[in-house]
């Protein structure tokens, strides 16, 4: 089965997972290192001739000689040792003509599948460093360590280490026959409908959490489902665990503020045009899937 867009072995995480802390001076001296900027969660995108995740050489531009301490390894790609760096500026570093940094959600659609994960990485990676600059445990500054892969809390008797998580979300396709069960949240696109979704909440299973989050958003009651496949997400990281699930009620009561109008589609309505969460998502794909089995 294909991936979702931003899954995928795009990255050899387990061949650099135990390396040293010199992988990176012998990776700039022997020419295989490339760097991924982030800024303000944003990454670099070639726009021609053809999309695709700029990896910047060290030993040019505007990050040669950068202090290494503040990389973080993501690991190989297709022979090449790859980092990352949140840029803390209140413009974006100048890359070159053709080069710009882009809204992920957008270039996602454009960028070669692998180069779309390797980015979406790179921005979760950040995102993991960015909000874990001190520890939640006593409130003292964190220091990177292990290539930029944990954080450490640098407070006497803490030393509280901080790894990167992802938070689960369910994601669903409630079905009634030839009918889909599809919602909206205000400030979305006119028109655009999408499948329900929520976060996992603590001591829920996948299955109680579909449950819950369809009968919160939309007073359905789920009966029997089936997982489909999951997504990374890096919005800013989640982790999306699809799910179809047929309906044992039917009447639509939309019971809080997460959407503003939720409501049953039938199979040729869909077909026709009413417009659709974008392509790159995992929803899109359990609406497709449902239409053309």
């Amino acid at each position: 089965m294909r991936p979702n867009v931003f899954a995928g072995p795009h990255v050899d995480r387990l061949k650099l997972a135990t390396a040293d802390s010199d992988v990176v001076a012998r990776a700039i001296a022997g020419g295989t290192a490339r760097l991924i900027p982030v800024w303000k969660s944003r990454c670099p995108v070639v726009r021609l001739p053809s999309p695709s995740a700029y990896l910047l050489p060290f030993d040019s531009g505007p990050f040669a000689g950068i202090d290494q301490g503040g990389l973080v390894l993501l690991g190989d790609y297709r022979g090449l040792v790859i980092f990352t760096l949140e840029v803390e500026a209140a413009t974006p570093p100048a890359l070159g003509d053709g080069v710009e940094f882009a809204d992920l959600r957008l270039a996602a659609a454009l960028l070669p599948h692998d180069d779309a994960g390797l980015v979406a990485y790179a921005r979760a990676m950040i995102s993991f460093r960015h909000r874990h600059r001190f520890c939640g445990s006593c409130g003292a500054p964190t220091v990177p360590r292990r290539n930029g892969g944990v954080m450490v809390c640098t407070g006497p008797g803490c030393e509280t280490e901080f790894f990167p998580r992802v938070d689960p979300a369910v994601i669903v396709l409630v079905t009634d026959g030839d009918r889909a069960l599809l919602g909206r949240q205000p400030g979305w696109p006119a028109g655009r409908y999408s499948t329900i979704a929520g976060f996992v909440e603590p001591g829920e299973s996948l299955e109680d959490a579909v449950r819950r989050e369809v009968l919160e958003e939309t007073g359905i009651e789920a009966g029997a489902m089936a997982y489909q496949s999951s997504q990374p997400w890096p919005f800013p990281r989640s982790l999306m665990l699809g799910f179809r699930a047929e309906a044992r009620t039917t009447e639509v009561c939309i019971g809080d503020a997460e959407l503003e109008d939720a409501r049953w589609f039938h199979r040729d309505e869909l077909r026709s045009g009413t417009m659709l969460p974008f392509p790159q998502s995992i929803a899109y794909r359990l609406i497709q899937e449902w239409l053309n089995p």
